[in-house]
This record gives structure tokens, C-alpha cells and sequence, in this order.
């Protein structure tokens, strides 16, 4: 990943950014430890999108989990959190 420190971008502005961000994601430093990603618009949309798609397929693997009975019912968490720390598959 690129970088540029924090004094940099301060000093120059986004112009700073503009010349490294086509090679890909920066991070930005301070003190010595990266603090900011910066990021292009396009490169932000494709990981929310890959964040929505991981969590749609979740979603859809407890719905079938549900769908062909691999969910067990509690009647209270009290019993969910026994069974848990029983160290019993849930």
C-alpha cells in the first residue's frame, strides 16, 4: 500500500494524495503509525459492495440452516449461554 505522512499532506494538500492514490489505497502516517486509509470512490464502492455480498450470503446460509432444521430453539438465552458454556454444539 502507498503512503504519505501526515506533515505532507498537510503541507500540500490534496494534491498530495492525487499523486499517489491511481497507484492504489494510501495510508496516511502520523507519528510514525499509519492512522487514515485514504481511498478512491471506486475502490470504496467495490468493498461496500463486497461487504453487502458477504453479508447477503450469511444471511442466506441461516436461512437455509432454518429452512432444513439445523437451528435448535431456546426457550431463554439463560439456556442458550448454559449449553454454551457446556462447551455443547449449537
Amino acid at each position: 500500500m502507498n503512503h504519505i505522512s501526515a506533515q505532507e499532506l498537510k503541507r500540500r494538500g490534496i494534491a498530495a494524495v492525487d499523486d499517489i492514490i491511481a497507484k492504489g489505497d494510501v495510508h496516511v502516517i502520523r507519528n510514525n503509525q499509519p492512522q487514515y486509509v485514504v481511498l478512491s470512490e471506486s475502490r470504496y464502492q467495490e468493498l461496500v459492495a463486497e461487504a453487502q455480498e458477504a453479508y447477503l450470503t450469511r444471511v442466506r446460509a441461516s436461512l437455509e440452516d432454518v429452512k432444513v432444521g439445523r437451528v435448535e430453539k431456546f426457550k431463554s438465552a439463560e439456556d442458550l449461554l448454559k449449553t454454551l458454556d457446556a462447551g455443547e454444539q449449537v
